[in-house]
């Protein structure tokens, strides 16, 4: 290796002959792995309904797959992603296939694609299909209850969870029944009509009676659940974890926790627990359809916990009301005053506020329970759980009761797609504003150009923008993934619905397939991959240590090119067989752990990670430069583009190589020439191009207007001269 060496390497002859054998070889290897790999859906038919002889086209909306036996409909097959996607753990749905009876009888689930990543590494796939598995027999008018409980409750049916993903498989669980639901009523398995549903209460805002903490006890307005560690160790006997920490001989009575849960919408209860102020403040926040839900503890176990992440949801703590579960993920947080202002309340160690969306269809007039999970871990992975119910029942006189129950709606005509754009309105307007800033600076860029200082500023500010909010806040990182589910949507049942379920992607895909047409890849690579930008800030931090840097010799450097569009091919030609595989394969791409989870992984995943962002501290964007299939995936339409904004010199490669040797990703070729497939459009050789005190043609340049300009002022002064003599 050679510190900034670019040496050119003319005899090039054997490289194509020695990539198609590489090309060719690949592709039997894809064709072999391909044969051993099933797609999920293949035997569900003769699974979930063994009498039947054919499934017809999907149908409908939601769509499913009616299906047969002789000329009889006797039930239905439909994926959860198309019917009521609920986010998991990882922030992406679980896509689940489901066979459904026409009496509304779960005949079979099986799992077809997820992203959750304690599932991906760690648990065995067969958990997840024990678990779907338990689902089988049951109707669309249970009430099920995932994981032990410390109290059963008449009416609900229980399922075992999945140690160690209770996250995962609750929200599974919900979209298994949410789904089976709205399909039997989109496709007439259950008569709307038939199945009356009561609109929501409403809140009194006149209602208010000011109280003490016992007073607002005795109405009912706060709920209680004290659990001391002996009735804790009660509730894990018989399980594994019976015998982990279990409390110390005379301990039993100590207080594990002691926690309160609030409705504060209604004035009696918000204005006395919070304050008049706060009260006001948080009413200020909430929009249409919005609850607030006070919660309260002291004691050694946290409500809350320690291990969510910003995008990630509160695994500890669940609202149950009817059919319907609610979790809490991190933006549903509202911190609560540090006091109660309520006279009289207990010492209190942890308080907090959460706010149920108005997604959910909670009535604030009716009687729910708040979940409190206890986990038990008794293994690196593996983990026992009891959920514990705190029952809160509203006082009636706070609310307004609608007219007698209407019937339950048919599905709604509205696009789901719609609402999420609707729910993520402001997260799209700065999505929007920072791609408006983008595209000024890359029409105004020769301006900049001669602002090296303003462009320096301006770059690394876009950069922290581009990790921060773009990749950990919106989880917007772009994948290979995105250009393999394109283009297998293109070869089969192509849906812009599909896509614009994620508004933050949709959005940022037209944008770089409109500067790919215009300015090439490397706007996106340069500007908007947060992986890309890790790289360049942490390289940028090393150069200002003066660490020194390393660079592959030109010819080693060139051929390298090549690696990413192998690893391209490669799973593009996986992709065809099964994307569920190729999304494994393509965790060659680090941005899953470094940016979607947030570093949150196992250990291999990240030391992964690690290494190519610490090679970055010696060699700029290693990663983006030799292996990125993204990079290359985006590459191959940019070859289209319309323009080329980057100016040249004519004497640039020869004699002059100043750009060449500064390219700190090695885009620029020895005879001074600029390979768009490569350039990660950083400006730095527009800034060198504009710079008359170091780019050899500018020096030229600014030296004969200064001698010109000298000699016109010499001359300007030789009249007055003759003048006076």
């Amino acid at each position: 290796m050679s510190t900034r060496s670019h040496s050119h390497d003319p005899r090039t002859g054997g490289i194509r002959e020695h990539t198609s054998r590489l090309l060719a070889g690949l592709s039997l290897a894809v064709a072999l792995v391909s044969q051993t790999m099933a797609d999920p859906r293949e035997g569900a038919l003769d699974d979930f309904f063994p009498q039947a002889d054919r499934a017809g086209e999907a149908i409908g909306e939601p769509p499913a797959r009616p299906v047969y036996r002789n000329d009889e409909q006797i039930g239905l097959m439909f994926e959860t992603i198309d019917v009521a996607p609920i986010p998991a753990y990882s922030g992406k749905p679980v896509n689940m296939l489901v066979g459904l009876d026409m009496d509304g009888v779960v005949t079979g689930v099986r799992v077809l694609e997820h992203e959750e990543p304690i599932m991906l590494v760690g648990i065995p796939e067969r958990r997840l299909v024990e678990f779907v598995d338990q689902y089988v027999g049951k109707t669309i008018r249970d009430r099920v209850r995932v994981g032990l409980s410390a109290r059963i409750r008449e009416g609900y049916r229980y399922v075992d969870a999945v140690s160690g993903a209770t996250v995962t498989v609750v929200v599974m669980g919900e979209d298994i029944m949410n789904a089976s639901r709205l399909i039997a009523v989109a496709h007439g398995l259950v008569d709307p009509d038939a199945v009356p549903i009561a609109d929501p209460a409403t809140v009194k805002p006149d209602v208010f009676e000011s109280m003490d903490w016992n007073e607002l006890r005795e109405a009912g307005a706060v709920g209680r659940l004290h659990l001391t560690r002996g009735e804790i160790d009660e509730a894990f006997i018989g399980t594994e974890a019976e015998h982990v920490d279990n409390a110390p001989e005379g301990a039993e009575d100590e207080t594990f926790i002691d926690l309160y849960a609030a409705y504060l919408n209604a004035p009696t209860a918000g204005r006395n627990l919070l304050g008049d102020d706060h009260y006001q403040r948080l009413m200020d926040r909430l929009d249409d359809g919005e609850h607030a839900i006070y919660l309260a503890a002291s004691g050694r176990y946290s409500f809350k916990g320690t291990g969510f992440v910003r995008g990630g949801i509160f695994d500890r703590i669940q609202i149950n009301q009817g059919d319907s579960a609610i979790q809490f993920r991190d933006g549903d947080l509202v911190r609560a005053p540090s006091q109660i202002a309520a006279d009289g309340a207990p010492d209190i160690s942890e308080r907090d506020i959460f706010i149920v969306r108005s997604d959910y269809s909670f009535d604030p007039g009716r009687a729910w329970e708040l979940d409190l999970l206890v986990r038990r871990q008794i293994g690196a992975l593996d983990s026992v759980f009891v959920n514990f119910p705190l029952e809160y029942e509203p006082p009636e006189a706070w609310f307004d009761y609608p007219d007698p129950p209407q019937a339950m709606p048919g599905p709604s005509d509205r696009p789901l797609w719609v609402t999420v754009w609707e729910d993520r309105t402001w997260q799209i307007a700065v999505l929007g504003a920072g791609l408006l800033t983008l595209t000024l600076i890359l029409m105004f860029q020769d301006w900049l150009a001669k602002r090296p200082k303003l462009i320096k500023r301006i770059r690394i500010t876009f950069l922290i923008y581009t990790v921060v909010f773009i990749g950990w806040y919106t989880l917007a990182q772009l994948s290979v993934v995105n250009i393999l589910t394109f283009t297998n949507a293109m070869l089969t049942d192509f849906q812009w619905s599909t896509f614009l379920m994620d508004p933050m992607m949709f959005i940022l895909w037209t944008f770089v397939a409109v500067t790919l047409l215009l300015w090439g890849r490397g706007v996106y690579c340069g500007w908007l991959c947060p992986f890309g930008a890790m790289q360049e800030l942490i390289n940028d931090v090393a150069l200002k240590f003066k660490v020194r840097q390393y660079e592959l010799p030109w010819a080693v450097h060139e051929r390298l090119w090549s690696l990413k569009y192998l690893i391209l091919l490669g799973l593009f030609g996986i992709s065809l067989h099964s994307l569920g595989t190729a999304e494994v394969y393509a965790e060659v791409e680090p941005f899953k752990t470094a940016v979607t989870m947030r570093f949150q992984r196992e250990w291999g995943f990240i030391l992964y990670a690690l290494i190519l962002l610490g090679i970055s501290i010696f060699n700029r964007k290693f990663f983006c430069r030799y292996m990125c299939p993204l990079g290359a995936g985006l590459a191959i339409p940019a070859r289209l583009r319309l323009f080329d904004w980057l100016k040249r010199h004519k004497e640039c490669g020869s004699p002059c190589q100043i750009c060449a040797t500064e390219c700190e990703v090695q885009a620029i070729h020895p005879d001074g020439h600029i390979n768009p497939n490569e350039c990660h459009y950083c400006l730095d050789c527009q800034v060198t191009y504009f710079n008359d005190q170091k780019c050899p043609p500018m020096i030229m340049r600014r030296k004969r207007r200064e001698k010109a300009e000298k000699l016109a002022s010499g001359n300007d002064r030789v009249p007055l001269k003759v003048a006076e003599t």
